[in-house]
């Protein structure tokens, strides 16, 4: 009974559990390897009815228990309402031809290069049933062309395909990403953008946001200018990839990603300046609720910046806090912070459960939920009565810079597997200069614009942008400034958000469950096994572990896949440098690599052909990038025709050789219609292979 006395007695505070039940069941949800029918959803809606009676006609003390149930099971609901409101069309052939279609979005690639994405498309020769929602399009051309703006419909000659699965198993899946972006293809050009047709008269968000921000880049040249076309409108493609690179170096990233910061620098200074205008004239101030108008326009503000900043998840969830405690201002009741946190969550789960799986939801989320418990916390214990005045900036400085590095930090680690060590230290720097030069400069130079007045305010925004950026860089060049992580396993991070609730949701001594899912995902990052082999997609590429790191079959090509295995690997060298690693021998051509007594080729390139009959006759499994097609009696070959069903091949080892697991193989309904057929529970020696038929 003394569990159900306990959460009697937290009756009215366990709100805040709702967001993370509801978590529970999209990952649940997303876990599965197949995909859920409608019997599935029909006993979602089952239990969620079920409880709700149990709610209202059921014994008060399990009340809270049902209500959990029930989030669970809205989880569930929630995601499998999403999937029937996204699903489109995914390009199942590679395409190259004119590709026509309206711009929606301009960024830049990780290759620094120009990036379209494109609606209403026209493909040739694709029928309305298969043709994708939108592409995404690169542009490699080294012939200018048309400089394509939203609104836009432009043609182009581009090589188009569906986006890729996971890099490796277990790994962040894009295709994924890309089924709930509705994004059908992705591809690349080298061909010159052709105007088609002209972006319609009258204004629109895209429009507004791109001449805005093409307006801040001419006014302010390089990476100052590209950093405040950022903040202000969510359009990076003005700023240079090493400045990019140096920011994430130095975990200040988060000032790029319109959150809940950028949110609260705009609209409290709208808040304060508009309140102490009011009560600078009197006799308005009799007349008028200061505080109220103040709050109005400042939601009328915080709404138009969620509109220009393309409306990203941080930003989405720093908009509804905001309108919770302006509409408790305005209501004249008190805005409960971590209850805002909360309905920002479930609104958010609710509308686009996807966005759970990625790492802006998260660790925003984690950053906000631990600022708002630890500061009231220190609040409580520290701050009341000890401080002076002018310590308390300072002070309040420091901590909310260790408090969010802290908890963003495992999120951090696990999804770009790296650390910065010096972060706290290059935060320090930059945020002060945020938050009392760069924002309110904006907001003032917003207000002057209108007028022609913007350019001193802009010059002073270049200044604290400038100064962000050089600390950026400086951090960045310091020994030891990253920290390279390896991935951790799947269970790593749910175990870290359970023990992060219950140190900031739990009361008392039951604070100290903590322990045990934090200690276990310490266990599990730490003991998490990677791949001893990775086969890439079409076979041009396989890394091998060794005595020194992962060492790579080329050193070029497929660099996706080698960036993102390395980085996996917690290894920060390049390709070029893991490919003259030991462990590899031969012709770049012809790599012989010796892994637990097997021994296999990789080969690579026009005359890997040539080469296929001797290496099959000297080597346990063979890797090739070509189509093969007359495959020697008794030589397991793992080239395009097998790899295109597989994705990225791991092996691990295993008694008797190794285990193949393949990156296809969830049945899931954005998952490659390929399915992995045809190899073996254990690759082993030749000679066994031989002997029992395989």
């Amino acid at each position: 009974m003394r569990p159900l006395n306990a959460l009697a007695q937290a009756r009215g505070t366990l709100f805040p559990w709702v967001p993370l039940l509801i978590g529970v069941g999209i990952g649940g949800w997303f876990s599965l390897s197949w995909e859920p029918g409608w019997p599935v959803y029909a006993l979602a809606a089952a239990v969620v009815a079920l409880c709700l009676a149990l709610r209202l006609w059921g014994p008060e003390a399990g009340h809270p228990f049902v209500l959990a149930v029930a989030c669970v099971a809205l989880g569930v609901l929630a995601c499998g309402l999403r999937v029937q409101m996204v699903q489109a069309p995914m390009l199942d052939f590679r395409y190259y031809g004119p590709v026509t279609g309206g711009v929606i979005k301009i960024d830049r690639s990780q290759t620094d290069a120009l990036r379209i994405t494109l609606d209403r498309l026209q493909l040739d020769r694709v029928r309305p049933s298969r043709m994708p929602e939108r592409v995404r399009i690169s542009l490699r051309g080294k012939v200018p062309g048309h400089a394509p703006f939203p609104g836009e419909v432009v043609m182009v000659t581009a090589t188009l395909q569906a986006p890729d699965g996971p890099i490796e198993p277990g790994s962040f899946d894009f295709r994924r990403m890309a089924f709930f972006d509705r994004l059908g293809a992705v591809g690349y050009t080298t061909a010159p953008v052709v105007l088609w047709e002209p972006a319609p008269e009258g204004g629109s968000v895209a429009k507004l946001r791109r001449d805005l921000a093409l307006a801040l880049m001419r006014e302010v040249p390089g990476d100052a200018g590209g950093f405040i076309a950022g903040i202000m409108t969510g359009d990076r493609s003005g700023l240079s990839r090493p400045a990019v690179q140096a920011l994430r170096d130095t975990n200040m990233a988060h000032l790029l990603a319109i959150s809940g910061m950028h949110m609260a620098f705009l609209t409290g200074f709208v808040f304060a300046g508009l309140r102490m205008a009011i009560a600078a004239v009197p006799p308005l101030a009799l007349r008028v609720n200061g505080k109220k108008l103040a709050a109005l326009v400042s939601l009328a503000v915080a709404a138009f910046y969620l509109a220009l900043s393309g409306a990203n998840v941080a930003t989405e969830r720093a908009f509804i806090m905001v309108s919770v405690m302006l509409g408790a201002v305005l209501l004249d009741r008190k805005a409960l912070t971590l209850r805002s946190v909360a309905i920002a969550g479930v609104i958010l789960l609710l509308w686009q459960p996807e966005t759970m799986q990625e790492p802006g939801f998260q660790m925003s989320f984690a950053a906000t939920v631990a600022l708002i418990a630890g500061f009231r916390a220190v609040d409580r214990r520290v701050v009341a009565g000890h401080l002076p005045t002018w310590a308390m900036p300072v002070f309040t400085l420091v901590l909310s810079s260790v408090i969010g590095g802290f908890a963003t930090a495992p999120y951090a680690a696990a999804h770009f597997n790296r650390f910065a060590d010096y972060g706290l230290i290059a935060n320090l720097l930059a945020v002060p200069v945020m938050g009392s030069v760069v924002m309110p400069a904006g907001a003032v130079a917003g207000l002057l614009a209108p007028f022609g007045l913007a350019g001193l305010p802009l010059w002073v925004m270049e200044q604290g942008a400038a100064w962000i950026i050089w600390v950026a860089h400086w951090v960045a060049g310091w020994n030891g400034a990253v920290t390279a992580i390896p991935a951790p396993g799947p269970w790593v991070l749910p175990l870290v958000t359970l023990a992060g609730a219950f140190v900031v949701l739990l009361r008392g001594a039951w604070r100290g469950l903590f322990v045990a899912p934090a200690v276990a995902a310490l266990v599990l990052w730490v003991g998490a096994e990677r791949p001893l082999v990775l086969i890439s997609a079409d076979g041009g590429l396989v890394g091998v572990i060794g005595a020194d790191g992962r060492a790579l079959s080329a050193p070029s090509g497929a660099g996706f896949a080698a960036q993102n295995w390395l980085e996996n690997d917690g290894d920060m060298v390049s390709q070029e440098q893991a490919a003259a690693r030991a462990g590899m021998q031969g012709p770049v051509g012809a790599r012989r690599f010796d892994v637990v007594g097997l021994t296999g080729m990789a080969l690579k390139g026009k005359g890997a052909l040539e080469l296929v009959e001797g290496a099959c006759a000297g080597a346990d499994f063979v890797v090739v990038s070509v189509p093969v097609p007359d495959v020697p009696e008794g030589c397991l070959l793992l080239g395009p025709e097998r790899l295109r069903n597989t994705g990225t091949l791991a092996l691990y080892p295993v008694p008797g050789g190794l285990r193949p697991e393949p990156s296809f193989g969830a049945r899931r309904v954005w998952s490659s219609p390929r399915r992995p057929e045809g190899l073996a529970a254990v690759i082993g020696p030749k000679a066994s292979r031989v002997a029992s038929g395989q």
